[in-house]
């Protein structure tokens, strides 16, 4: 476990459900209106899916451990994630490229990758939190020669608001040991990313 402060969230979808009729009271929508009604029913659910990820230790789904002969990098790509900004609470979605370079033949299954990606992401987050959540995860549980995650998302609270440039990119990364240290193999790693073949 990453944290031992990680408890267990239980979602309360009634203060959901009343927090969303306030809303939509307090923006001059009749909500009795049928369109309307069981709206803050439908989004209580919603949250309690979106953000199934509170109080759960995101390093969980990387404990089970295999051991293999290989030592070089380890790459998924392209793995789609959604998510939910903490600032504004609307969405921001994009692909997650996350490698590592075993140690000692220390893998794990790729979904699991994947799973732990999932975690982290269903909760109130930043994209920043998000990359070195997953990084830090991976570092810990399989103490690999070196990590790399680059996260690429479009945030609608740029697009739908505010400056209102949709289609705008944010890419964050984060390395760690051999790939944070060592040029070639950063290079090698991001170069694998960037392959549109």
């Amino acid at each position: 476990m990453i944290s031992d402060t990680i408890q267990k969230k239980s979602i309360d979808t009634d203060k959901i459900e009343y927090a969303v009729n306030l809303l939509l009271e307090a923006i001059g929508e009749d909500t009795n209106r049928e369109g309307i009604i069981e709206t803050p029913k439908r989004v209580a659910k919603m949250y309690k899916e979106l953000f199934e990820g509170l109080g759960q230790d995101p390093s969980e789904h990387l404990s089970k451990v295999f051991t293999e002969d290989h030592d070089d990098l380890v790459l998924v790509k392209d793995i789609p994630f959604y998510s939910i900004c903490e600032h504004h609470l609307v969405p921001f979605y994009g692909k997650a490229h996350i490698g590592y370079i075993p140690s000692n033949g220390r893998i794990t299954g790729l979904s699991k990758l994947a799973r732990t990606l999932e975690v982290i992401t269903r909760k109130p987050q930043v994209q920043e939190r998000i990359t070195n959540e997953l990084a830090n995860a991976i570092n810990y549980v399989l103490s690999p020669q070196g990590v790399i995650v680059v996260i690429e998302a479009e945030h609608m609270c740029m697009t739908m608001r505010g400056i209102k440039k949709p289609g705008s990119m944010t890419v964050t990364s984060t390395f760690r040991g051999i790939l944070k240290d060592n040029r070639e193999f950063r290079n090698e790693a991001l170069s694998l990313i960037n392959n549109q073949n």
